[in-house]
């Protein structure tokens, strides 16, 4: 069962969403290009377009809920929300929610290591 705090509200197209994702992957790129790093050693650990638009309306939806930290199946939740109300984001959220320990440092599901 899907509750209010669960669904996001659309507040922009797709398009205008993936603009936003575009201009804010081009300002980390630039970021780290100015401070000397390699993009060969940084590129690949960056989030697809589709994955920053993901992420973007995933805290939205923590935003609107308090700023609390999702619970597991809440995050599953939310996630499944975004692949239900933009479908053409499905790919990403599945490859989101399929990566349970990632190298990605923006990645939620990364895992560190106290060892």
């Amino acid at each position: 069962m899907v509750t209010s705090a669960d669904q996001s509200p659309r507040r922009a197209s797709l398009e205008l969403l993936r603009a936003e994702a575009t201009d804010e992957l081009s300002v980390l790129i630039a970021e780290r290009l100015r401070a000397g790093e390699d993009p060969w050693d940084f590129m690949e650990d960056l989030p697809s377009v589709d994955e920053l638009v993901v992420f973007m309306l995933r805290a939205e939806n923590i935003s609107a809920d308090g700023g609390s930290r999702p619970s597991a199946a809440r995050n599953y939740r939310v996630l499944r929300q975004i692949a239900l109300d933009y479908p053409p984001l499905t790919k990403a959220v599945w490859r989101l929610l399929g990566a349970s320990n990632t190298h990605r440092r923006w990645d939620a599901t990364v895992r560190i290591d106290a060892s």
